[in-house]
């Protein structure tokens, strides 16, 4: 572990703050993270919490760029308490801080994009990146944030006007995925990584177009390949009847975990919240190639990525204190009866 170049990724987040979020001087920018807590330095492995650390020493030392570079902004570096999941709230001194800034980069290890404080913070009029598990060396040359978003941007827009067009869907791959849920009434959108306009988010990296999918409509079952979710060495897999999670097996480690977050059969919440399938995504990031990072995973163009748990923040009606996203590599996906990606290459756009 230790601080991230400074001079090495200089360009690169200065190209951030120019190009995806349009800072200009004058402007209030609030750099933002998430550190360990007393149970975190308690139950947490050395590998996590060193990761977690470096993230937010990445998070001050983009800060300190750009307090070097744009000395006519106020720039603020601000760290809160880590909440333990994507999409669990964080402190209310947080959520009112993030409010007061005109640019905020959270370069966190849990996701605040599915939260009410992101959704106050963007309503408020802030342009916000949302960057959970983001790694230094995505800064660098060919890595996923060194793309033309404009492609990206015009691609997303794309798939995503096929997705709202649409009135269901059907995902399947070759490790057994065989999903079937509805979508209409529901609108696509891109994820282009251009938060230019006043009240506009996403992440970065970005490169994808989603979609909510109508709530107690989900059938079948879902499959996370083993490598295709942090620290998941078996194939995983979901079981979905009416929009919920019913069964779990396998995953090791990483099921148990599940498990426990899920409780398949209590009808409590936030338990049944939780296991909403809650969003449909396709990658359209030409640079992105981790898979066992979800944030860049998710974004590989060729891949297909459905999560559970919120979705109030994507154009659906369950709010949940979790929300996580399973990238399906070589999947074929179906619109309709008619297939729009085979094996991960798109076959049709329009």
């Amino acid at each position: 572990m230790g601080w991230p170049d400074k001079e090495q990724i200089t360009t690169a987040v200065l190209d951030m703050l120019t190009i995806n979020l349009d800072l200009k001087e004058g402007e209030k920018l609030l750099v933002v993270s998430d550190v360990p807590t007393a149970e975190h330095w308690r139950d947490k492995d050395q590998v996590t919490l060193a990761d977690m650390l470096e993230r937010t020493m990445l998070a001050k030392t983009v800060s300190e760029i750009a307090l070097e570079h744009h000395p006519g902004c106020t720039v603020e570096f601000y760290t809160y308490p880590a909440v333990g999941s994507h999409g669990a709230e964080p402190l209310q001194a947080a959520a009112a801080k993030m409010c007061q800034a005109d640019v905020v980069v959270a370069i966190t290890s849990y996701s605040l994009s599915h939260t009410a404080a992101r959704e106050g913070a963007t309503e408020a009029g802030v342009r916000l990146a949302s960057m959970p598990t983001f790694l230094a060396r995505m800064f660098a040359p060919g890595g996923p944030m060194a793309v033309d978003y404009q492609q990206v941007a015009a691609e997303g827009q794309a798939i995503a006007d096929w997705l709202t067009a649409a009135q269901e869907a059907v995902v399947r791959t070759p490790e057994g995925t065989d999903m079937r849920f509805s979508l209409a009434g529901r609108q696509g959108k891109p994820d282009h990584g251009l938060y230019t306009q006043k009240g506009s988010w996403g992440n970065l990296p970005a490169g994808e177009a989603y979609i909510a999918p109508l709530e107690g409509t989900a059938q079948g079952q879902l499959v996370v390949p083993a490598g295709w979710y942090p620290g998941l060495r078996e194939n995983m897999t979901l079981h979905f009847r009416d929009g919920l999670v019913y069964a779990l097996e396998g995953g090791g480690a990483v099921g148990e975990n599940f498990l426990e977050l899920l409780k398949p059969g209590d009808d409590r919440e936030p338990y049944r919240s939780r296991r909403n399938l809650a969003e449909l995504g396709i990658g359209t990031n030409p640079n992105a190639s981790h898979p066992d990072n979800v944030l860049e995973a998710e974004k590989i163009r060729g891949t297909v990525h459905l999560a559970i748990g919120d979705n109030a923040h994507l154009g659906g009606t369950v709010s949940a204190d979790l929300h996580e996203d399973f990238v399906l590599p070589q999947p074929d996906l179906f619109l309709d009866g008619e297939i729009v990606m085979r094996g991960g290459r798109v076959v049709r756009i329009g």
